[in-house]
């Protein structure tokens, strides 16, 4: 069995990658991974491509015909381009149902692998000292605010710890990113910005404006 203090590492550096990146980058690179399988819609977006692909060529075509010299060819690409058009609307339309309740999803088991597995253990080990400080090291209020909430005095506590770690990863990734801005004098690619808040912020509380979902 994993160390509890791996996990809670773990749960907050996913917290933190998902922060960073994007939620809906994640969707979208897990749903441009689930059609490459042989998946029910798999398919589907291959047809999709392809009749996109074929409406553009066909509004090209009939852009490159004159409707007064050549009538009867550019009618015979308009019948054409409204036929394709219309499957295509037809099959994007399915798509995107599917795409929604996949979105819907991944979100429900992402926030119950990261959040509610988190509130979880919480809940769970609340009384659990996970690791012991030595006797003497720090004034009584400092054992008290590590053993928080409910932690054996003189331990620290499983929300302490997700602190401390949420705290070090984001300095990390802060690090990081300042050396990757200074080594190649580019600004770092981030995702959309709208997420839940982390486990736990490094500041100790996340701004209003930095409000992300999960």
């Amino acid at each position: 069995m994993p160390s509890l203090l791996l996990v809670v590492f773990t749960l907050q550096f996913l917290l933190h990658i998902i922060n960073t990146v994007g939620a809906n980058t994640i969707n979208q690179l897990l749903w441009i991974l689930y059609n490459k399988l042989p998946t029910p819609t798999s398919k589907a977006q291959h047809e999709s491509a392809r009749l996109k692909r074929e409406v553009v060529r066909l509004k090209r075509e009939m852009g490159a015909v004159s409707a007064q010299d050549d009538f009867a060819r550019w009618a015979k690409l308009r019948r054409q381009h409204d036929k394709a058009l219309a499957e295509f609307e037809k099959v994007d339309g399915s798509q995107r149902s599917h795409l929604t309740t996949f979105n819907s999803t991944i979100s429900t088991l992402r926030w119950l692998g990261t959040n509610g597995l988190r509130f979880l253990l919480q809940f769970w080990f609340a009384k659990s000292p996970m690791f012991w400080i030595p006797a003497g090291w720090v004034p009584y209020y400092v054992e008290w605010i590590l053993s928080f909430p409910r932690a054996p005095l003189g331990s620290v506590s499983i929300n302490i710890w997700g602190i401390a770690c949420a705290s070090m990863i984001a300095l990390v990734g802060e690090a990081i990113t300042a050396t990757y801005v200074l080594i190649t004098k580019k600004p770092l690619p981030l995702g959309d910005k709208k997420e839940e808040p982390t486990a736990f912020s490094a500041k100790g509380a996340t701004k209003p404006e930095e409000k992300k979902e999960l």
